[in-house]
């Protein structure tokens, strides 16, 4: 494993959230309501975890200076870390 991958996949397995959002956000674009309606979680907790995953590099903010609407995508480390988290293992090839 590629050593840079080991805080961020730590970071997104010690959470089910954040490891729901990056597996949500996955070839996507959403808003944190968007977010909130496919996971059924409060839109305060979808906020806090995409702001811990923004400071991490997982995911990016394509809109940082809208109030409302701001769209969120993996980042280049965010695709990464989910290729990794969805690489068959063995006796699941």
């Amino acid at each position: 494993m590629d050593q840079r991958l080991i805080p961020g996949m730590s970071y997104v397995k010690s959470s089910k959230y954040r490891y729901s959002i990056v597996l949500l956000l996955y070839g996507n674009i959403l808003t944190p309501a968007e977010i909130q309606q496919k996971l059924n979680i409060r839109l305060n907790h979808v906020s806090l975890h995409l702001k811990e995953l923004r400071d991490m590099n997982i995911v990016v903010c394509l809109n940082e200076d809208a109030k409302k609407g701001r769209l969120y995508e993996l980042s280049d480390l965010g695709n990464e870390l989910y290729n990794y988290i969805n690489k068959p293992t063995i006796g699941n090839e």
